[in-house]
């Protein structure tokens, strides 16, 4: 039982890890992202330089893509560990008496946004690829804003990306704070951490859901 205890403790230190991880490239990605609302002309300039920079390329997006992969493995590992003990006959799980009905459907929510990242891979890294490594197009710094604009051109993919903020808030809301818990963060500054990290959960979301619902209803026309 001893080692059972420390090995699901390492599990959830990991997930900590690469969720907290993931948490600070969300905001490194958004504030890329808003750019492309207030000053294209940066948004093109930092999409380029993310696009073509041989560090970012070959060492921290192989990073990013592990951190996401390790992330969510764990998650998926330790909900089927957590429904085992739940049928163990000396533990009495009393569902929403115990937990948030957020806390309680992390998995749900963690499998929607996991699809969602399978389109936004199809939406924007796969044509990425292709453009730079298959294609062999020359470099072009301006293309960027206008790629952007037209992916949310169709209402479905923009309604798509609403309900994936919206449920990556809720995620957020329980999983961003649970992380600092399991770092045993336990001092003077958990209040301030935890309203942070509220904050944080609803305020990234909504400027995401603004970015699609903007280029939405302001594309760009020839």
């Amino acid at each position: 039982m001893s080692v059972l205890i420390k090995s699901s403790l390492a599990r959830k230190i990991v997930m900590a890890l690469s969720g907290l991880f993931l948490v600070f490239f969300l905001g490194q990605h958004f504030i890329i992202n808003i750019t492309s609302v207030i000053a294209p002309e940066t948004f093109n300039l930092w999409s380029h330089f993310m696009g073509y920079n041989p560090l970012v390329q070959y060492a921290l997006q192989p990073v990013l893509i592990a951190g996401v992969i390790i992330h969510f493995v764990m998650g998926f590992v330790l909900e089927i560990q957590n429904n085992k003990a739940r049928g163990l006959s000396y533990v009495k799980y009393k569902g929403g008496a115990n937990a948030s009905w957020v806390s309680r459907n992390m998995i749900i929510s963690g499998a929607v946004i996991l699809a969602f990242l399978g389109l936004h891979f199809y939406d924007f890294w796969l044509p990425e690829i292709a453009y730079k490594y298959i294609e062999n197009n020359p470099e072009d710094a301006t293309r960027y804003h206008a790629e952007t604009v037209h992916k949310f051109e169709a209402i479905w993919r923009t309604v798509l990306y609403i309900i994936s903020f919206a449920l990556l808030a809720l995620h957020l809301l329980h999983g961003f704070a649970s992380s600092f818990q399991t770092m045993g963060i336990n001092n003077k500054y958990s209040s301030a951490i935890k309203t942070f990290t509220k904050i944080y959960a609803i305020a990234i979301p909504l400027g995401f859901i603004f970015i699609a619902i903007y280029h939405h209803l302001n594309p760009i026309t020839h």
